[in-house]
C-alpha cells in the first residue's frame, strides 16, 4: 500500500510537471481554483462511444436522404449537392479541447484555437469521410461552408484541413469561408441557385437556417418544435457540448470571457430546472 501510494503521488507530481503551459494570460486567476466547466464536456467528447454513435447515426440518416435523392431523379433535375459545415461536423478537435483542460482553461481562448488549427490536427468525425466519398462516387457534389477566422490564411489553412482529411471536392470552388459574418445563408442560396441541395449537415441551428440566429434560450427550443419535421430530413445536427451558438443563447456572445461572472452565469444555467428536496 505504501509502494501504490508513493507511485501515484510521483505519477500525480510528473502529471502537473508535464502538464503544458497556457498559450495566453489567464482572464481570472480563480479559474485554476475552481472545477473546470469543461471536465465533462470534453470527457464525454474524447471517451463516449454514445458520442460516435451519434456520428455514425447522422450520416446514416444523411446517407438514407441521399439514396432517396438519386432513387427520385429524373432527367430534369438539377445536378444534386450537400452542403456541410467543417468543425464538430466533420472535422473534430479533441486534441484542442484537451489542452484547454491541461491549461486550466474553462472556456474557449482563441488565441490557442488559431495557433491549433495552423497545426493542422483535426482529424474526420466517425463516418464522415465514408458518407462523403459516398457522395462523390454518386456524382453528389459536396459544399463546404465554415465561419473560420485566421486572418488572411483562413482559406489557405481550412483547405488543406479538408484535404488532409482525405475529403472529396476539396477545392476552392467547393470550399466557402466566411470570416465576418456566420450567417450562411447567402452562399446557401447561392448554391441553390444550380443545385438541388439534398440534405445540409452541421452541429450548430444556424448551420442550417439564419432564423434559428437568437439569443434567447426559450426562443430558440421553439424554433426547433417549429422545423420538427426538417431534422433527420433536410437538416442533419451534429453534437457539440463545448461551443457553438447555444452558448451565445446563455451568454449573448458565442466566445464569452473566462471570468467568474461568467461562471456564474453558467452555472445559473445548468440549473435552470433543479429539484429542491422537501423538508
Amino acid at each position: 500500500m505504501r509502494i501504490a501510494g508513493y507511485l501515484s503521488i510521483t505519477l500525480s507530481c510528473w502529471l502537473a510537471a508535464c502538464a503544458p503551459a497556457p498559450l495566453t494570460e489567464n482572464n481570472d486567476p480563480a479559474a485554476s481554483d475552481s472545477s473546470n466547466n469543461l471536465l465533462y464536456a470534453v470527457a464525454w467528447k474524447q471517451t463516449a462511444a454514445e458520442y460516435e454513435a451519434l456520428y455514425l447515426q447522422g450520416f446514416n440518416m444523411a446517407r438514407l436522404q441521399v439514396q432517396q435523392a438519386l432513387a427520385n431523379r429524373n432527367s430534369t433535375d438539377k445536378p444534386l449537392a450537400v452542403i456541410s459545415d467543417l468543425d464538430d461536423t466533420l472535422l473534430l478537435a479533441h486534441d484542442y479541447w484537451g489542452y484547454l483542460i491541461n491549461a486550466d482553461r474553462d472556456f474557449f481562448d482563441d488565441i490557442a484555437w488559431d495557433r491549433w488549427i495552423a497545426e493542422q490536427g483535426v482529424f474526420p468525425s466517425p463516418g464522415a469521410l465514408e458518407f462523403l466519398r459516398y457522395c462523390a462516387s454518386n456524382g453528389i457534389e459536396v459544399f463546404y461552408v465554415t465561419n473560420r477566422d485566421q486572418g488572411d490564411i483562413t482559406f489557405d489553412l481550412a483547405l488543406q484541413s479538408l484535404q488532409t482529411a482525405g475529403f472529396p471536392y476539396a477545392d476552392a470552388e467547393h470550399l466557402t469561408v466566411l470570416r465576418e459574418t456566420s450567417n450562411k445563408e447567402a452562399v446557401q442560396d447561392s448554391i441553390r441557385e444550380n443545385h438541388k441541395v439534398v440534405v445540409m449537415l452541421g452541429d450548430n441551428l444556424n448551420d442550417f437556417s439564419r432564423k434559428f440566429y437568437v439569443t434567447d434560450v426559450s426562443e430558440r427550443k421553439n424554433l426547433v418544435h417549429g422545423e420538427q419535421a426538417r431534422f433527420g430530413q433536410d437538416y442533419i445536427i451534429f453534437p457539440n457540448p463545448t461551443d457553438g451558438h447555444w452558448i451565445r443563447a446563455i451568454f449573448g456572445e458565442s466566445e464569452p470571457i473566462a471570468s467568474a461572472q461568467n461562471r456564474t452565469i453558467l452555472k445559473a444555467a445548468a440549473t435552470l430546472r433543479a429539484w429542491v428536496p422537501s423538508g
